[in-house]
């Protein structure tokens, strides 16, 4: 498990953190760039308002953050999860210098993730090279590059059969199209290969992805309504099985520091979140869900407190 804890603006203009894996800081980073520019958006960033709308925040377990900032800019970060009846935690460090991040974090299960972030390696390129101890084959190299009408993303495992990722976009801010593909060096076989087009204006944010090797179309909306209210939607088609699924949400803002997320999808399950900014970057959300299929099931619901003094 690897966290990167990065910074954007939501839909009413909050700084938020997120803690995700993978090639999440790398993505944060290109996004800042992104903003400075015409550069399309990272190929995993198609169709990322409708899932931010519909599904982040919705946590169904117990979750604990402190974030702590230190005199010298080092972030000290300690997070805690329950989920059922096991807890999990980790305690990670960040520290910012003028072209490099190292991020250092230690977990419950005696595990250790670094990561490190090289920036300006060339014009336009960064690189983040990321390792956990005692898993030896878990090495991996990220590089990304920005051009005014293009982004490229590739991410290689550092073992002797790694596992290779390529993805690529072309076009603009307003009008992208890009693709990915995953490849097995062990096994000599395609992982993944999926593809997507989206629409961006101010007001509103359109994506059309072929997902699953070809076997799914997701399409997925966004509208902005006003500053304080958004509504999305998703649908998926299967081919395999020809099924249908869908999904609509919302998010309304009350006041500058209260929001209320909804959404309800086909198979009889609605959600809710309400997430309170307390004190300037500390939050206490709560979320819940009922499925109307399973009657005799309690709705499960979560809370996540994060701190930051």
């Amino acid at each position: 498990m690897c966290v990167c804890v990065f910074t954007s603006i939501d839909s009413f203009g909050k700084p938020e953190e997120h803690g995700s894996c993978g090639n999440v800081e790398l993505l944060s980073a290109a996004a800042s760039v992104v903003a400075m520019g015409s550069s399309p958006a990272p190929f995993p960033d198609i169709g990322r308002k409708a899932k931010d709308l519909l599904n982040k925040d919705y946590i169904f377990d117990q979750k604990f953050t402190l974030t702590m900032l230190s005199a010298t800019g080092t972030k000290f970060v300690a997070t805690g999860l329950q989920k059922d009846d096991l807890f999990f935690g980790d305690i990670s460090t960040l520290y910012k210098g003028q072209n490099t991040i190292v991020d250092l974090k230690i977990d419950s299960n005696s595990s250790v993730s670094t990561k490190v972030t090289v920036k300006n390696l060339m014009p336009s390129a960064k690189a983040v090279i990321s390792f956990k101890i005692p898993d030896h084959k878990s090495g991996k190299l990220d590089v990304q590059y920005v051009h005014p009408h293009a982004t490229l993303n590739s991410s290689i495992g550092l073992n002797p059969t790694p596992l290779l990722d390529l993805s690529a976009t072309i076009g603009s801010q307003t009008v992208s199209l890009g693709g990915e593909v995953g490849f097995d060096t062990a096994s000599s076989s395609l992982t993944k290969y999926n593809a997507g087009i989206s629409f961006n204006k101010p007001d509103f944010s359109a994506a059309l992805m072929l997902e699953d090797k070809g076997e799914s179309l997701r399409a997925t909306y966004v509208h902005t309504v006003n500053p304080t209210t958004s509504v999305g939607a998703e649908l998926i088609r299967r081919f395999t099985n020809h099924a249908n699924s869908f999904t609509i949400g919302s998010s309304y803002s009350v006041d500058p520091f209260t929001t209320v997320k909804t959404r309800l999808s086909n198979n009889g399950k609605a959600g809710m979140v309400v997430q309170r900014e307390w004190r300037p970057k500390s939050l206490i959300t709560l979320s819940a869900e009922y499925d109307s299929k399973a009657v005799n099931s309690s709705p499960r619901v979560g809370l996540a407190l994060a701190l930051e003094p």
